[in-house]
């Protein structure tokens, strides 16, 4: 049985902004229960692409688990106002990102982004610390 509702905590980041950067992304049932996770390197980036990243492999992962509805939780507050609308995308490397996301947010019955402390983020951005700590080594 598919889990048609997931909650998503993402995170992204870099080391010195620009920097080597890390994405993380944990995925729940609707019991709560971990279904997935996303702990990947991604290159030189910054802390704002690395969180656009996260939420773009989070969707991919989203899809491959057939779920239709999807409450994403970030602890940028920039990226969800972003997202949200509430503010434009000025910075032209985040713009294909957004476009992105939003043509991925398309492929789902309903998503919605919401901000939370970093404090409720700390398993996404363990694995975001993970991902890096394993590259530059």
């Amino acid at each position: 049985m598919p889990n048609k509702k997931l909650t998503i905590y993402t995170d992204g980041g870099a080391r010195n902004n620009p920097g080597p950067a890390g994405i993380g992304a944990i995925l729940l049932n609707e019991k709560g229960d971990e279904v997935a996770s996303v702990s990947e390197y991604i290159g030189e980036a910054t802390n704002n692409q690395a969180e656009y990243k996260a939420v773009i492999a989070a969707f991919k992962k989203a899809k491959e688990l057939g779920a239709e509805e999807l409450d994403f939780y970030l602890d940028s507050e920039l990226v969800v106002k972003q997202l949200k609308r509430e503010y434009k995308v000025k910075n032209k490397d985040l713009a294909p990102l957004f476009v992105q996301i939003h043509n991925d947010s398309l492929s789902f019955k309903k998503v919605t982004y919401n901000h939370v402390p970093r404090e409720q983020n700390k398993e996404a951005d363990r694995l975001v610390n993970l991902a890096i700590d394993k590259a530059v080594k």
